[in-house]
């Protein structure tokens, strides 16, 4: 980071909150990387200042805390998906049925039959 003016830095965080919070709200996880990163390095450069700007500095912690709600939000749709491709993927392998006791009962997918060539 070359530039070490700490207004320049707290418009440059900003930006980037808002760039990081766009691309969380567009789906963009592949552009979540590279904003991290670019994010770490103005954070560090902002921690090396004496910075004085109380509510700029107000207005990153709730940018920042805004962005962490999208990001949690996220992983629980990302852990719902899992959980739902996991459940199809057993039911296309078992089947689940009920006794005249009423009692579950699982039914396994019978092995898949395989031709053996011979030359």
């Amino acid at each position: 980071m070359t530039d070490t003016d700490p207004q320049n830095l707290l418009d440059s965080l900003s930006s980037l909150l808002e760039e990081e919070r766009n691309a969380l709200l567009s789906g963009a996880l592949e552009d979540v990387a590279d904003i991290l990163e670019r994010k770490e390095r103005l954070i560090d450069a902002l921690a090396a200042q004496d910075l004085h700007d109380r509510p700029a500095l107000e207005q990153l912690h709730a940018s920042l805390s805004r962005n962490q709600q999208l990001y949690d939000r996220a992983l629980e749709g990302i852990r719902s998906v899992s959980t739902r491709l996991s459940a199809l993927r057993r039911l296309r392998k078992t089947l689940e049925t009920y006794d005249s006791m009423g009692r579950k009962t699982d039914i396994a997918e019978p092995p898949a039959q395989r031709l053996e060539r011979r030359a």
